[in-house]
């Protein structure tokens, strides 16, 4: 009696849904992995950060008999080198300090599956050799175990590094390079295959479910790009021009803006939301302003009824119908509103001096209305005595004489 495995048996993602690009150069990847996946041979994959080195190890397992089985991942450069030989080999009870149970490593849970060894090249030195050891058995050691327990684990690893130039400089070990690099795939970076980005923009757009596209200048702006983040930076900037301008059309001049690293100088327009789109804080339109430059404090309004316009006077006469000594000091909003909304200009908005300038501005107008008593003051200020005092040694105020 014989079986066969057919991959078609096997509803899920394959090396044609997971690596996307119609360059040459990805379909030789396509090809590559397709070639080396039914094999048990290991598989090293080099590349920039962000080109998308897990998808090709997803799609060795993918394409591979090993489907049925666990696909396990772990970033072995960021594991403290401490814990690293635990989290690969697992350990025993009692082992170490922390050891509470016994606990089975990645290999053990990878058996029969996929192992994915993702920055390899920053593994530390000491544990490269024990690294090797365990594709030289095939089995593992758990950390206080005695015992040998074999594993059945098809290892895929990955790095950003020039490995030969870590092997030339002692930081990695050449022996365990080639038991790594059995089969190797070096993958380019996103600059080098741009005919791929229109493809790659409409896979995360299908991703992100949001109804947003991309106009011909837009895309012509994102094939120029340099993309030094490579396709993880391509999938950020189509997921922030989703979240930006969901249920409208991208066109150049708001792709710069998603391109930028800060996304700023955006109020909210009156515009309708686009027909289908729900009315919600996260739907409606969205429109690009220039910085806008905010007045002193001592330009704008005092809501204040007879105040003058000097903001370091403390002790002024009373007023003749002076405000309540129990209800709060309010800010006029509208009149704030309306000399923020007459102020743009050409200069960034200097918040921290317009927080400190308006806080002096209402503590001298509170001692001034509590004809400097600093208890009613802190009173109309919704602060306690105390905290009160304190702002005004800060700000250098004194009560009226």
């Amino acid at each position: 009696m014989t079986a066969s495995w057919h991959k078609a048996a096997f509803a899920g993602p394959d090396a044609e849904s997971l690596i996307v690009g119609v360059s040459p150069i990805m379909a030789e990847i396509r090809y590559l992995v397709r070639q080396v996946a039914p094999s048990n041979a290991s598989v090293l994959v080099t590349g920039p950060s962000g080109s998308g080195k897990e998808m090709v190890a997803r799609a060795v397992h993918a394409e591979s008999a090993r489907v049925t089985g666990n696909y396990v991942a772990v970033n072995t450069g960021a594991i403290p080198r401490e814990l690293l030989e635990s989290e690969l080999f697992g350990h025993e009870k009692g082992s170490f300090t922390g050891a509470v149970s016994q606990k089975s490593g990645r290999f053990e849970e990878a058996h029969g599956g996929t192992l994915f060894l993702d920055e390899i090249g920053d593994m530390p030195f000491e544990m490269q050799v024990k690294l090797l050891r365990v594709l030289e058995e095939r089995s593992v050691q758990r950390v206080g175990g005695r015992g040998e327990i074999t594993v059945d684990t098809r290892i895929v690893s990955a790095t950003h590094r020039d490995i030969e130039q870590s092997i030339a400089d002692g930081r990695f070990r050449e022996d365990l390079f080639y038991r790594l690099a059995v089969f190797p795939i070096d993958l380019p970076s996103l600059a080098e295959r741009r005919e791929d980005v229109p493809l790659l923009v409409r896979h995360f757009l299908a991703q992100s479910g949001n109804a947003v596209r991309f106009d011909g200048a837009a895309i012509d702006r994102l094939v120029a790009h340099p993309w030094p983040g490579n396709v993880r930076e391509l999938r950020n900037v189509v997921e922030r021009g989703a979240i930006l301008f969901a249920g409208q059309t991208i066109g150049a001049e708001q792709t710069e803006t998603i391109l930028s690293r800060r996304v700023k100088g955006f109020v909210r327009n009156a515009a309708p939301c686009a027909p289908g789109v729900a009315e919600g804080p996260a739907s409606c339109a969205v429109t690009p302003i220039r910085p806008i430059s905010v007045p002193r404090a001592s330009e704008l309004p005092f809501p204040f009824p007879g105040a003058e316009a000097d903001e370091a006077a403390v002790g002024h006469a009373p007023t003749p119908n002076p405000s309540p000594l129990t209800e709060p000091v309010a800010i006029a909003q509208p009149d704030l509103i309306r000399v923020l909304d007459a102020a743009f200009g050409d200069t960034p908005v200097d918040l921290r001096q317009l927080v400190c300038d308006l806080e002096a501005r209402y503590i001298s107008e509170a001692l001034r209305q509590s004809e400097g008593v600093v208890a009613d003051a802190a009173r109309l200020l919704s602060l306690q005595r105390t905290t009160l005092i304190e702002k005004m040694r800060k700000h250098g105020l004194a009560k009226a004489a």
